[in-house]
């Protein structure tokens, strides 16, 4: 889709010519916030579970409700641009796909940092995580939080899809390598 910023004429024309394309979009993204918020529920109780009795468990969980909460908006506002009565309002469209853009971009993504940070920096300071892993969670979740200077400085937008792949690939990582049990683990 194109970006926002653009011209209006160039989103009206994209989501009259494919409303079906919009719709399988926003579905899948409406889907895909059900199970980040698992896995932010998921990654809170493992933290606690690993004495983490800081506030990065909840930083952890509330980012991650709040990423879950936006990724699941911007799904059911793009799916209402699929709509043929929404799409034939320009005025409408323009509005609606900024709000798509708002929340499923800076919103998800500067909340998304909150989760990845959340989970980092107490694997760091407790040693849950290898180093390497670790410290590479606390410079994603500052890039995520950086996200927020697209709001001003519409050129950074590149910031955005770089932070969303780089804090979803580490939460694969960091969700599989956390130990189920404080006695797992390692140290040295």
């Amino acid at each position: 889709m194109p970006l926002p910023y653009g011209l209006a004429a160039a989103v009206q024309q994209y989501v009259r010519a494919q409303p079906v394309a919009v719709q399988v979009i926003a579905v899948a993204v409406f889907g895909s916030s059900v199970p980040l918020a698992i896995y932010a529920a998921t990654a809170s109780a493992r933290l606690r579970q690993l004495g983490v009795i800081a506030p990065g468990a909840t930083i952890a969980l509330v980012g991650g409700t709040l990423a879950a909460s936006f990724l699941g908006l911007a799904g059911l506002v793009g799916w209402t641009l699929s709509r043929p009565e929404i799409s034939a309002d320009g005025v409408l469209v323009r509005a609606l796909y900024f709000l798509v853009f708002l929340v499923g971009g800076p919103g998800h993504i500067v909340t998304l940092g909150l989760l990845v940070a959340g989970m980092a920096v107490p694997s760091l300071i407790l040693g849950l995580l290898p180093r390497p892993l670790a410290l590479a969670g606390v410079v994603i979740a500052a890039l995520s939080e950086l996200a927020t200077l697209v709001l001003v400085w519409p050129a950074l937008g590149v910031i955005l899809p770089v932070a969303r792949v780089s804090a979803l690939a580490w939460l694969m990582v960091a969700g599989a390598r956390l130990p189920l049990r404080r006695s797992d683990i390692r140290t040295g």
